[in-house]
């Protein structure tokens, strides 16, 4: 399975970070009004949003790949609840690349394969560099329109 983008990694670190800055606050604040005694709140606080802005990225990267293959691509992720999805080509309407701001600063897109259906219609791939999203997004188009012929 194919591994997405390296920058991915990092985009997801910054998000963690970004959520993780509340309690990392709060439990700062809570530490200055010496209500507990010192390091009864901060240090456990500090100690696991360390850990989680270390790991989580890492596990959520690790957690996500893809197959691309002649005919379809299959998106795997998960860490919990794994999600195997396939997609052939023939089963393609249209396609997008989408590209957030984060994902701009990271220089990532997400690749997106809608279908047919109201049930799983639509297959996203985020981590993608962005210029590897284009190109699948071109190849897969144009295996679209030779077989529909």
């Amino acid at each position: 399975m194919t591994p997405l983008d390296p920058g991915y990694v990092r985009m997801v670190r910054l998000l963690t970070g970004l959520a993780l800055a509340a309690p990392v606050i709060g439990a700062i604040v809570l530490e200055a009004e010496q209500v507990l005694p010192p390091g009864a709140v901060a240090v456990p606080v500090v100690l696991a949003a360390g850990w989680l802005l270390l790991r989580l990225p890492l596990r959520r990267w690790r957690a996500r790949g893809y197959v691309y293959g002649a005919d379809a691509l299959r998106v795997v992720r998960g860490l919990w609840w794994r999600r195997d999805i396939t997609v052939p080509f023939g089963r393609v309407q249209h396609l997008d690349v989408t590209q957030g701001p984060l994902e701009r600063l990271f220089g990532l897109g997400t690749l997106v394969l809608h279908t047919a259906g109201n049930h799983n219609s639509s297959v996203a791939l985020p981590g993608l560099a962005h210029p590897q999203a284009l190109a699948m997004r071109d190849t897969i188009r144009a295996h679209v329109a030779l077989h529909s012929q």
